[in-house]
């Protein structure tokens, strides 16, 4: 049933692309029905009840063209609040359509909906859609494909086929209750009984080899694997036995070709990576295997999730009962961080002529922000899981983010900002320290629900530090309403005098979700160019529980088309 339901999603996605490249040039509405509710499902030889799209788990995949503009109705028929963010979409002034409870919209109540509406601009390639509030993006997300312009191929030869493959988490038990315990205890949460492909455990796992995503491919033709990093919590290795990947694009933007063995994937990330077939029949099968990267000192979900590569039999009749060797790949040890190094080394835009890499040469602000692990105390007699008795907490410069009441964009338009949000988020940590030498004695972080102001137009240099208060670990960090060019990074503490004469000016990889090093620094830089209130967080969903997220406020600018227009009238109301 498991693989049947592979194969079904795959017809599904080759029928979708032949009916986008059916229709003419002209940039149409696309409209979809989202219905959240609640379905069975059993892995692992157990069944509970989670939360769902349309029935689907992953969910339905949003298909739209450049250019296009896409109306999704989400009716929520949970028992949860929910709001559904557009991961990577720019929202270029639709920032009501963005989606993170909250912070751009209330959520949606049971029983409530609300139609997003946005326009798909200079964008092409794999995005995702997921839940934006508590732990529900473990079973609410799915892909977006988004093709180039009717008439306009891909830089690069078109691949015989393409398929999307999300990576995601597993746990028999409900997520939400998962985190709810660990946010009253202030320990950390229980780790995930496994990792899946397309929503499936695979082989490897206890009573899953029914739950196995199987891609069959044809001999000499070429694949594009649409690479999502659903997972909540886990950066991801990724190999296929005896095969090269040829990665071509990032965060749905092109980049200059490179091939590998193995590719890693932070949570929020996406990538398309090109698979080409053996030119004849092997007799053999192949492993496509993931398993996490990190330098945690805490405990994590160490287990690999397998799929399988198949190839189609010349002599099926033959063949029938025949069994064939299956071979697996070698992956990283799961603290290589030399491995993520020189996978991110490799990662240029293409920097062509069509698609030109407008790095910000000049800059009118600088940032800098320590992100990483710290501590709250523990409540007065009570009894707390976290080092040394506390709690756990996350923060960037030292300040914990606590979501408001009510959305901050509404607050902002509204001009009513007074108790919900103060405008002083700091520049740059107000107490420094050796960031990735020896933590100071006060490991307790502030909590605070502050805004950066930034006017329109700015170019912006950000450098994010990882801090080993609580040990050294990679943080990906996803910024929403922009996309960013990785300038510099490395690893230590970044040396401001000489490190900036190192940055790659000419043809940084552009993206939505950068990794800041374990033990180490990464240099950005963007174009506010997006009026609105913009979240920018780690996406490990532990660290945002904790705290690790803030906000970029981009005001208007002069001219009309340079203003947030009004809420929609269906906006949800907190």
């Amino acid at each position: 049933m498991a693989a049947a339901s592979s194969v079904l999603r795959c017809c599904l996605l080759v029928a979708a692309l032949m009916t986008l490249s059916a229709m003419g040039a002209e940039a149409i509405t696309r409209q979809y029905l989202f219905d959240v509710q609640t379905t069975s499902v059993t892995r692992l030889c157990s069944t509970k009840s989670i939360v769902t799209v349309n029935g689907q788990y992953p969910g339905p995949t949003l298909f739209a063209r450049e250019g296009d503009h896409v109306e999704v109705t989400v009716v929520n028929h949970s028992p949860y609040n929910m709001s559904i963010h557009w991961h990577g979409i720019r929202q270029l002034l639709s920032g009501w359509a963005d989606g993170p409870s909250y912070i751009t919209q209330c959520p949606i109540q049971p029983g409530g909906s609300y139609v997003y509406r946005f326009a798909i601009t200079g964008q092409r390639g794999t995005l995702w859609w997921h839940a934006h509030i508590s732990w529900l993006r473990a079973t609410v997300h799915g892909p977006m494909v988004i093709l180039p312009p009717a008439g306009v191929g891909y830089p690069f030869p078109a691949p015989h086929e393409e398929v999307p493959i999300m990576f995601g988490e597993w746990w028999n038990n409900d997520t939400e209750a998962v985190i709810s315990q660990a946010l009253q205890t202030g320990g950390g949460p229980n780790i995930s009984d496994a990792y899946t492909l397309n929503g499936l455990p695979g082989p490897l796992y206890n009573c899953s080899a029914q739950d196995t995503f199987k891609l069959k491919v044809k001999p000499g033709k070429t694949y594009m694997l649409r690479l999502i990093n659903a997972a909540l919590n886990d950066e991801l290795f990724f190999s296929i036995a005896n095969h090269t990947l040829t990665v071509v694009d990032v965060d749905a933007l092109y980049v200059k070709p490179f091939t590998v063995d193995t590719l890693i994937i932070a949570p929020g990330q996406t990538s398309n990576v090109l698979l080409t077939a053996k030119p004849t029949y092997p007799g053999a099968s192949y492993y496509m295997l993931a398993r996490p990267y990190t330098t945690t000192q805490g405990t994590f979900d160490n287990t690999t999730v397998a799929g399988v590569l198949e190839y189609d039999d010349p002599c099926p009749t033959t063949a029938a009962g025949k069994i064939v060797p299956i071979f697996s790949p070698t992956l990283p040890q799961i603290n290589d961080t030399n491995a993520v190094s020189n996978f991110t080394a490799k990662l240029r835009s293409l920097a062509s002529a069509g698609y030109p890499a407008a790095v910000p040469q000049q800059v009118d602000h600088r940032f800098f922000f320590t992100v990483g692990l710290g501590t709250h105390p523990c409540a007065v007699n009570g009894t707390c899981q976290g080092p040394n008795g506390s709690r756990f907490a996350a923060s960037i410069n030292n300040v914990s983010f606590v979501l408001p009441a009510t959305a901050l964009l509404q607050s902002h338009f509204a001009g009513k900002s007074k108790g919900v949000y103060a405008s002083n988020f700091p520049y740059y940590p107000l107490n420094p320290f050796n960031y990735t030498g020896t933590p100071p004695n006060n490991t307790n972080v502030m909590n605070g629900t502050k805004v950066l102001v930034l006017p329109y137009g700015a170019n912006v240099e950000l450098v994010m530090q990882d801090t080993s208060i609580l040990g050294a670990e990679s943080h990906p960090l996803h910024l929403h309403g922009f996309n960013f060019f990785v300038v510099g990074q490395g690893f230590g503490n970044f040396d401001p005098i000489n490190d900036p004469a190192k940055f790659n000016l000419y043809d940084p990889v552009e993206r939505n979700t950068v990794g800041v090093p374990a033990g180490g620094w990464v240099a950005i830089r963007f174009h506010a160019d997006n009026p609105g209130v913009w979240f920018m967080h780690c996406h490990l969903e532990v660290h945002m529980s904790w705290g690790l997220k803030m906000a970029w406020l981009v005001l208007d600018g002069s001219r009309p088309d340079q203003k947030l227009p009004p809420p929609p009238l269906d906006l949800p109301k907190c």
